[in-house]
């Protein structure tokens, strides 16, 4: 049976200078600052046709939960009454489709009052942080900061029925196996009792609690921290929830100890080549091709190590370590990770980038980045496919293409690259 919350751990009225988040995004390489949905807006009216093709889905659906493992019991508690839901499907729509700059991003993610807030939670909470850390091995400012990321510590856990969001999800079929997976999740979870059906609640997508963890994710890393008997990632109480995710870094491959990376300074004449995740050198040899420290301190060992350059030539570049790789498990973006690392340094005290951002132009629409690709492909330079996303052989077909015009190999995707293609 569920239980009532537990005494709230921090004092929500304090935080209610927090800034407010938009929803999380799991398709676009520059996800907005995640945080769940501050109020559930009620299910609007949806026409009868199209309620009763969702409910025949879910009525066909009984049998997988069932053969999955799902009590009778949970099912019919969990599904009683719940209806197709445009508004999570526009929201899906929407945000599949969103782009902005890293720049914009950052100041968002790492604003003052962010790393304010993200101060003041952090001495709030530091007995049991400095507990989690001592277990998990992954420093207090970072949990922190995946906190103040994914729900503006947790201000915005989101209040919409995730059963219902997951079903509609599954039913609607863009991603359909993938949420089908995130309803069987959530079903085994009201299952073992770490909370029931009614307050269940999270994002529009499914995320759940403080650090906004999805189902599956959830049964694979959450906790019960305070040792009372459930996972509790929903309550005032953020124990389970910051210990949950310390769990899951750690299990991504945490290396107790390591920094996530540093910004550096590339020397003039830089192969941008050997930017990208793909290529690992340890310090010493990207400190024997010129890189440096920004601050000019020593490169750390911090075994293999990649360089990423997310404006291009242009703006900062960052040396990243196995540690920034497991952030990205949290969510695969390097904008994200960046944002989580910057922001748990600030947290801890230490100051802004060296260099600046360019500021100018912005992200690439989908539409733009397919006509790079066959733009690109046409002159010689295969993508490898034409979907619109910048990944690896996109990047390798980008750099091709600026050293054949004499242009600074960085692979970075841009408006003016565009257009010089035109």
């Amino acid at each position: 049976m569920f239980r009532a919350a537990k005494v709230t751990f921090i004092s929500l009225m304090a935080l209610t200078s927090l800034s407010a988040c938009a929803g999380p995004v799991d398709v676009s390489p520059r996800p907005m600052v995640r945080g769940a949905d501050p109020v559930a807006d009620p299910v609007p009216d949806t026409d009868p046709a199209t309620q009763a093709r969702f409910q025949a889905w879910v009525n066909n659906f009984r049998s997988r939960a069932l053969s999955s493992g799902i009590s009778e019991r949970t099912w019919d508690r969990a599904t009683r009454g719940i209806k197709y839901n445009p508004k999570v499907i526009e929201r899906d729509r929407y945000q599949s489709e969103f782009t902005k700059s890293i720049w914009d991003y950052l100041d968002s993610a790492v604003s003052d009052t962010r790393i304010a807030n993200g101060r003041a939670v952090l001495a709030q909470n530091r007995a049991a942080l400095d507990k989690i850390e001592a277990r998990y091995g992954v420093p207090k400012e970072v949990v922190v900061a995946v906190w103040g990321m994914e729900s503006n510590y947790g201000a915005n856990r989101g209040k919409m029925a995730v059963v219902s969001s997951l079903a509609t999800l599954a039913y609607d079929g863009r991603r359909g196996e993938f949420f089908a997976k995130q309803l069987i999740a959530a079903l085994q979870i009201i299952d073992a009792g770490d909370i029931d059906a009614d307050h269940m609640t999270g994002s529009w997508a499914g995320a759940m609690g403080h650090t906004q963890f999805i189902p599956t994710s959830y049964l694979s890393y959450a906790v019960d921290f305070t040792g009372d008997g459930r996972r509790d990632i929903w309550s005032n109480d953020p124990t389970d929830a910051l210990a949950s995710t310390a769990s899951y870094l750690a299990k991504s491959g945490w290396q107790r100890g390591q920094e996530w990376g540093r910004e550096v300074v590339l020397p003039a004449g830089f192969n941008y080549g050997l930017t990208g995740k793909g290529t690992r050198k340890t310090a010493a040899q990207w400190a024997a091709l010129g890189v440096r420290d920004a601050q000019g301190r020593a490169l750390p060992d911090m075994g293999a190590t990649s360089i990423i350059v997310p404006a291009g030539a242009k703006g900062p570049a960052f040396l990243i370590s196995g540690n920034f790789r497991a952030i990205l498990h949290y969510n695969n973006a390097d904008s994200y990770a960046l944002g989580v690392s910057h922001l748990a340094d600030r947290i801890a005290g230490k100051g802004p980038f060296v260099r600046d951002w360019p500021r100018t132009g912005k992200p690439l629409s989908e539409a733009q980045k397919i006509e790079l690709q066959e733009r690109l492909t046409a002159r010689g330079f295969d993508t490898q496919g034409t979907d619109g996303k910048i990944g690896a052989n996109t990047t390798e077909a980008i750099v091709a293409y600026q050293r054949s015009a004499g242009l600074a190999p960085d692979g970075y995707p841009t408006l003016e690259l565009l257009q010089t293609l035109r």
